[in-house]
């Protein structure tokens, strides 16, 4: 079957199904539910980024990124950063492309926006998504982000 993965911004008209979005229950722990996404999106309008990943017109996932934010949340804004916030890919959809699919996306976006760096940050552990980021090329920087690992992917 041909993927034709796509973004949707999310809307009153498909938001019933990007809520919709679950992963595997044993990755339940790792990331947010996407209605949480929503709500943090709706309190961070000039930052949050979510989209529902479709595959033609099916479900497939849901990504949120965030944009120019203060990394360092000292208000000094030395240290803005763009990058993927979060990343749910449903459960049945998982190992087809679908999360290659979102980066890229998330990375196109941040380039248009003139950026040259993705941030993202995940649950280390070996049920993590620790080594599907490091395949895609990211590089852990030494950071945490609360109890995640924080990593970057140079965009140029």
């Amino acid at each position: 079957m041909t993927r034709t993965f796509r973004l949707a911004e999310v809307t009153a008209a498909n938001f019933d199904d990007a809520i919709g979005v679950r992963v595997r229950p044993d990755q339940n722990h790792l990331v947010a539910p996407v209605v949480k996404s929503l709500a943090e999106a709706y309190v961070y309008p000039g930052t949050a980024w979510p989209r529902l990943i479709l595959d033609g017109d099916r479900p497939a996932g849901f990504l949120m990124a965030f944009l120019d934010i203060d990394f360092a949340g000292d208000g000094a804004g030395t240290d803005l950063r763009s990058g993927l916030w979060r990343l749910n890919i449903a459960a049945g959809e998982q190992g087809r492309g679908c999360g290659r699919f979102a980066v890229e996306a998330v990375a196109a976006e941040i380039r248009r926006r003139g950026g040259s760096r993705m941030t993202t940050t995940w649950h280390p552990g070996e049920d993590g998504p620790e080594g599907f980021y490091l395949r895609l090329g990211f590089v852990p920087t030494g950071e945490t982000s609360g109890d995640q690992m924080v990593g970057e992917l140079a965009l140029d």
